[in-house]
């Protein structure tokens, strides 16, 4: 088979090489199409350095993944397969390996002395350096001192036809039957074969591995049967052999007559049915017998165990899954859970086997950031971008929000916020739809409905307040969630997209119902109070821009999310807590703690509209280290 070969420019000896750009080599010098049929053996070490300098190999050497050489050794293992089933057919039957098997012998053993020469010309992998190595002195050495090269030479030498030139007899001796079986040396191509198609993923690894386990069966029952027979042949007394009791004249009889029987013996024994009619009948015949059994025993563990994992793997989920659904109805059952929630509970479960190839968190997690960066903007760039918090930011902050959200799916009557929970993620619908409701003196009441593209949760976490509503799947939803401290880590550098967000933010909040409004008080002063500020500004009419500045960043930084520090809770009051006002003046404010006293007394004065001077708690200590002060504690200025 000839194989062309290129040339290159000299290339300094102290450059480093490596086999990973010859992958995508132009056609004539071996294309790999496919890396998933990558061998593992040809990849690059850490650290090497790869260029265009590394493409080309010396003139007369052959890349080891070279398109052609590949299918020049898949060539060979069929050939193997004939020398499997010769080489043992032979030693039984010594008239084949003179007669019609001798031509088709010669034919096969000088491909393998083609293969032979070929292999002083193909590059090896320097396991050290995992350099392709190109020298021809060096690949030469390798192969001539290693146990391969003599071993594939004595294999390959048609030690039968040498000795009839020689002599200028055909001799018919033991002797060379047991030579051929030298030739069962090539079985380690067969091996190799396995082993490459099982890491190929364009091959069915249970289909691959069964077939792996056929030929093994075969080989072995063909080689045992073969030996068998030949024990027969050569015992002194043919009547005292296992088939001669059934045919005494079986060496004048044909050949496949003899083969059949033995397959059979072979394959009754190995399957452990015995039917007895062919039985072991001397010494040497139960001897053999005896350690064919033993072997059978280790063949068919083999056999069995790896079957059993073929099989296992296929439905290791479906027992997975059943195992924790019988797990959820023990569980409900003895803890007397309602129908309903059962339900919800066994609905939940199965959505999860069911979309566990789709969880990306899951399908993603032992690739790169960079490639679930990539996928990740695929995916849901899209959405993000049309999302009412995130529309006009800048694209370096959705390419970063986007690295960091994980997807997740949700079946039909799901809650994916309780109300009054602590606000951690908040949530952007992908695809389905969820009611938005809240639960008022028992009751449940119905606010608003969510499709795609929209979002909720985010009141909670920009307010740090908790989750004002319930959110709950109509149908099958799939949504992605974003934490609350990733997206405060990624706010606070980019001051720019923060204002945006706040800008759509507050936007949003004058688009909503009345009804939702009503039921987050904190949410309904912080608006009022920004209208108020901004009705302020535009009446002014001469206010510079950069009071307007200092508006933007006050709103931004009374803003818990946005903020770098969201501070402490308290609740202040306009008056002496003995001198509470008329029924309708005593609600509070809900602010977070500044850090100075003048700070605190400027916000009151913002809120109540008057100066105050002194701040007392509610049991009438005055106030003098705002440190001290704990959540929702009471303050009173006046």
């Amino acid at each position: 088979m000839s194989l062309s070969e290129t040339t290159r420019s000299p290339v300094p000896l102290s450059e480093t090489r490596s086999p990973t750009p010859l992958l995508f080599r132009r056609h004539s010098s071996g294309e790999i199409r496919n890396i998933a049929s990558l061998s593992s053996s040809l990849l690059p070490a850490f650290g090497t350095v790869m260029g265009e300098s590394s493409v080309r190999l010396k003139r007369f050497v052959i890349a080891p993944y070279d398109r052609r050489y590949r299918l020049w050794q898949t060539f060979l293992v069929v050939l193997v397969v004939y020398s499997a089933w010769s080489s043992p057919f032979e030693l039984a039957f010594n008239k084949a390996s003179t007669g019609a098997l001798l031509p088709v012998d010669l034919v096969v053993d000088a491909f393998f002395a083609i293969d032979i020469i070929l292999t002083f010309f193909v590059a090896y992998l320097d396991k050290s350096t995992y350099l392709l190595v190109e020298e021809h002195k060096k690949i030469a050495f390798r192969y001539i001192t290693h146990l391969r090269f003599p071993m594939d030479v004595a294999s390959t030498l048609p030690f039968q036809t040498i000795y009839r030139v020689i002599t200028g007899k055909m001799s018919r001796g033991q002797v060379f039957g047991f030579l051929n079986l030298l030739r069962l040396w090539r079985l380690r191509r067969v091996s190799k074969f396995f082993s490459r198609l099982e890491k190929d993923t364009r091959f069915s690894y249970f289909w691959t591995r069964y077939c792996k386990l056929i030929s093994v069966v075969l080989f072995a029952v063909h080689s045992a049967g073969c030996f068998y027979y030949w024990l027969a042949t050569r015992y002194h007394n043919s009547e005292s052999t296992w088939i001669g009791a059934n045919i005494p004249d079986f060496k004048s009889r044909s050949i496949w007559l003899g083969y059949t029987y033995s397959m059979y013996w072979s394959i009754v024994t190995v399957t452990t049915v015995g039917y007895g009619d062919l039985h072991a009948v001397n010494t040497e015949e139960k001897i053999f017998t005896i350690f064919y059994l033993l072997f059978n025993i280790g063949l068919t563990s083999y056999l069995i165990g790896n079957m059993t994992n073929l099989i296992v793997h296929t439905a290791v989920r479906t027992f997975a899954m059943r195992d924790s659904i019988n797990e959820i109805l023990r569980y409900a059952q003895k803890n007397r859970l309602p129908e309903g929630l059962k339900e919800q509970m066994l609905a939940h479960l199965t959505l999860k086997f069911k979309t566990a190839e789709l969880q990306q968190e899951q399908v993603l997690e032992n690739l790169p950031k960079a490639i679930r960066s990539s996928i990740s903007q695929q995916l849901f760039r899209t959405t993000l971008e049309n999302t009412h918090l995130f529309k006009g930011v800048s694209d370096d902050f959705i390419v970063q929000l986007v690295s960091e959200i994980k997807a997740e799916y949700f079946p039909p009557k799901v809650d994916i916020v309780i109300q009054n929970e602590i606000p951690t993620d908040f949530y952007i619908i992908v695809s389905g739809a969820v009611d938005v409701v809240t639960y008022k003196n028992g009751t449940e009441q119905f606010l608003s409905k969510l499709g795609s593209q929209q979002m909720f949760g985010e009141i909670g976490v920009i307010f740090n307040i908790p989750q004002p509503f319930t959110v709950r799947t109509k149908r099958l939803s799939q949504v992605v969630r974003i934490s609350h401290h990733d997206f405060k880590q990624l706010v606070q550098p980019l001051q720019e997209d923060g204002k945006i967000i706040l800008t759509n933010f507050i936007q949003h909040l004058k688009g909503l119902k009345n009804e939702e409004l009503a039921e987050m008080p904190l949410v309904s002063e912080f608006l009022d109070d920004f209208i108020s500020e901004e009705d302020t500004v535009n009446e002014a009419g001469t206010q510079d821009y950069a009071s307007q500045v200092q508006q933007e960043n006050a709103i931004f930084t009374t803003t818990p999310a946005l903020s770098e520090t969201p501070g402490t809770r308290v609740i202040i009051h306009g008056y002496h807590p003995d001198h509470k006002p008329n029924k309708g003046g005593n609600a509070g404010k809900l602010i977070h703690l500044p850090d100075s006293v003048e700070n605190l007394l400027s916000i009151a004065e913002s809120k109540f509209g008057k100066r105050g001077t002194t701040i007392i708690m509610k049991d009438g200590s005055q106030v003098e280290d705002l440190a001290a002060l704990r959540e929702d504690d009471h303050l009173y200025i006046f």
